[in-house]
């Protein structure tokens, strides 16, 4: 017997990512709406830096070659959120800057204030959700039906003892 788990058809880990991803931006969306962040929350969000989407300026590429984490808190302003992206305004090193990030280049995003962290697989693309897959090999072809009442199959539901 194989111990080994068949690979799956259904993508199952892009859709929880996906759906994790939306939990980022809702929350986002609420303190966009709000105005600010409620009571003692404040959010360290990690993305990568060089994915496609993320529009940042060169100084903090050249810094932050790879993977950057930003930390909304007390000076943040322009908290704008939609459905694949979010943008915002902070100052490094007193320098005031505009940063637009997807989410699927988000890779971790953690509010301390009540020990919440999620952490993501960064995408491709900010267009990539479940994407397509190889076709199902396991299909032969298609059974002809049988009309002599063969087909029915009995259900026992019987408890084994």
């Amino acid at each position: 017997m194989n111990d080994m788990l068949p690979d799956s058809l259904i993508p199952y880990d892009e859709i929880v990512q996906e759906a994790l991803r939306a939990v980022v931006g809702r929350v986002l969306g609420t303190v966009a709406e709000s105005g600010g962040l409620p009571g003692e929350h404040h959010f360290y969000i990690t993305f990568k830096t060089q994915a496609p989407g993320v529009d940042i300026p060169a100084r903090l590429i050249e810094r932050f070659p790879d993977e950057m984490t930003i930390v909304l808190q007390n000076r943040f302003w322009d908290l704008t959120v939609d459905d694949r992206r979010f943008s915002v305004g902070l100052s490094f090193n007193q320098v005031p800057s505009k940063l637009v990030i997807p989410y699927s280049a988000i890779t971790g995003f953690h509010d301390p204030a009540v020990n919440f962290e999620l952490r993501f697989q960064a995408q491709e693309g900010p267009e990539d959700g479940p994407g397509g897959h190889d076709p199902a090999e396991n299909d032969g072809p298609p059974a002809a039906p049988v009309e002599d009442g063969s087909n029915v199959v009995a259900v026992d539901f019987k408890r084994k003892k």
